[in-house]
């Protein structure tokens, strides 16, 4: 007895195509999957995975100038590392930069957001040109700030404003009493970082129901400071932080600015050592010595993971309650 879609089949007059095999469009998908992830997870695996496993292995070693020692030295390094004086100033250089650089840039760009949020035409441009700095090349923006803004001699612009009021010149970058180089290092990482925070805030703005503001009028809440505090910045706290863990896990990487705005034909100077160029004078100075280099690396990067969980244990991300939410 011939099924419904046989005769359905037969009265149209075309013949049955039988259909492809389950396993076989499996295979078929997986094949392609491979096809189009596979150049990338290989190098994904080749330039990221396999650098970072052989300088976790290099720490164990005593690799001087050479990336394939043969001394064992087990858990020396990491001894010697965390008993530097100088890779301890590093991590309370990035301590200071860090205390700078996050409220900063997360009041920055929360004002930002907040003000382009609430424009009610040409949005789209003044969300652009916010956003613009964050294409800019570090090494690019920090010779702009070193040469131009903030040079050491009359011809720099904030010196030259300086001279309008019949101030002193200034040397920014080597003025240590009072420590003037913190104000190029954190606004330059400010111009830089402020547009890409203030877009993932304004993502969250437009994520709140507006019938929370309807809500509020009604029961006699108004507009401003009390709107803000008791629905708009509760109804961030995912974004919020989001962009604070973001925001440390960025002030441990610093490396660009520092090294291009401090160093010259002399070297790096002892102070405003953040830890990636401390690394870096100590992988690649002149000792070479890529095993303590490695084992500062990882040392890093435990801290940054440590650091990481924390605030997000504090802040309750991921719980259930975000979840919900």
């Amino acid at each position: 007895m011939a099924t419904r879609s046989e005769a359905e089949t037969a009265r149209r007059g075309t013949a049955p195509r039988a259909a492809t095999p389950r396993p076989a469009r499996q295979r078929n998908r997986t094949l392609w999957f491979w096809i189009f992830v596979g150049p990338f997870a290989a190098g994904l695996a080749l330039f990221t995975y396999v650098p970072l496993a052989w300088s976790v292995y290099l720490s164990f070693f005593d690799a001087h100038n050479t990336v394939s020692p043969t001394d064992f030295v087990g858990l020396d390094n990491y001894t010697a590392m965390l008993g530097d004086p100088s890779f301890r100033a590093a991590l309370l250089t990035f301590a200071v930069f860090t205390a700078f650089i996050v409220p900063a840039t997360y009041a920055l760009s929360l004002g930002l957001a907040l003000a382009v949020n609430r424009l009610r035409f040409a949005q789209a441009f003044f969300r652009s040109v916010f956003f613009l700095p964050t294409a800019c090349s570090y090494v690019v923006a920090a010779l702009v700030w070193k040469l131009s803004i903030f040079n050491g001699v009359r011809f720099g612009l904030a010196n030259t404003v300086l001279g309008w009021f019949g101030a002193d010149q200034i040397a920014w970058l080597s003025t240590t009493d009072p420590p003037w180089y913190w104000l190029v290092i954190v606004t330059v990482r400010l111009w830089l970082q402020a547009g890409f925070y203030m877009v993932l805030f304004l993502a969250g703005l437009q994520r709140v129901p507006p019938q929370l503001y309807e809500a509020a009028a009604v029961d006699g809440a108004r507009p401003g400071w009390q709107t803000f505090r008791y629905i708009t910045f509760p109804a961030l706290r995912a974004t919020s932080v989001a962009v604070v863990l973001l925001l440390v896990i960025g002030a441990f990487q610093a490396f660009d600015e520092f090294y291009t705005l401090l160093s010259d034909a002399r070297g790096y100077p002892p102070y405003a050592r953040p830890p990636l160029v401390y690394l870096y004078y100590t992988a690649l100075g002149q000792g070479q010595n890529l095993g303590l280099g490695s084992a500062g690396a990882v040392i890093l990067a435990l801290i940054i993971a440590v650091v990481t969980v924390v605030q997000a244990r504090w802040f309750g991300l991921g719980g259930r309650d975000e979840k919900a939410v």
